[in-house]
């Protein structure tokens, strides 16, 4: 059965117990990265998970808390030994930057290195980013400060639907990217520009008619923890859950 294994649940800066925000659909038949934060190829190992098995990655939008684990990523499992294609998807902004760092790391000139694949996304609502047997991923720009998607994730045996808002200010993109589904994992970093409070994702998870709640990329220095459920709790009527590294969600 696949399972969404968080690996980071920290907002932009980390603590030794929590990571940036991103997190690893896993799967028999096919394993996604989401994000790739500085520390990923650790976590990585820490949860068990052979990067090898990775057969596609998704980055959401290019800042550092998101991708500053690629270069490491694909060098790690270079050195390791891998030979299997390794496919990218994102919006074009977060890929050309992506191209862009790793040539000022000449990836062209590692003798022997994997083929890496770009897949683009338009900037559209509801587009189709991985589609196979055990589940649909499908993306949606949301309102961050930079181009940035949110995703959807369908599971055709179980009929279960999580979806993750990433970075953004409330929008009703993210509602209709959440619409329906069983999970709706939301950040909480604040109401400020480019992000949304925690009151704010419990607004977002009533109007999408979510079953229940995950607040992710929360602040964690100086933050009551406790006082962010208790604000979801109030805007919200269903159950709500801080996203914790390591924490397993069924699909």
């Amino acid at each position: 059965m696949p399972k969404l294994l968080i690996l980071g649940s920290s907002s932009a800066i980390p603590d030794e117990h929590h990571d940036n925000t991103h997190m690893i659909l896993l799967d028999q038949n096919r394993t996604v990265l989401v994000d790739c934060a500085g520390n990923s190829p650790l976590r990585l190992s820490q949860a068990g998970v052979d990067s090898h098995q990775i057969k596609d990655m998704i980055l959401t939008h290019f800042h550092p808390d998101h991708v500053a684990g690629v270069g490491p990523f694909l060098m790690n499992t270079w050195l390791g030994g891998r030979v299997e294609p390794l496919m990218i998807h994102g919006l074009a902004h977060t890929l050309d930057r992506t191209e862009m760092m790793m040539e000022h790391y000449d990836w062209a000139t590692w003798p022997r290195f994997f083929s890496v694949n770009f897949h683009r996304l338009p900037e559209e609502e509801l587009i189709p980013v991985i589609s196979c047997a055990d589940f649909r991923i499908y993306s949606s720009p949301v309102r961050h400060i930079i181009p940035t998607i949110g995703l959807r994730f369908e599971f055709p045996r179980s009929q279960k639907v999580l979806a993750y808002s990433c970075d953004t200010e409330p929008c009703l993109q993210v509602e209709r990217l959440a619409a329906g589904a069983d999970v709706l994992i939301h950040e909480a970093t604040g109401a400020t520009f480019g992000h949304s409070s925690a009151a704010q994702a419990g607004a977002i998870a009533r109007e999408a008619g979510v079953k229940s709640l995950c607040l992710i990329h929360y602040h964690i220095h100086g933050v009551d923890l406790e006082r962010l459920v208790g604000e979801a709790r109030e805007a919200f009527g269903g159950p709500v859950a801080l996203a914790q590294d390591f924490m397993e969600l069924e699909c």
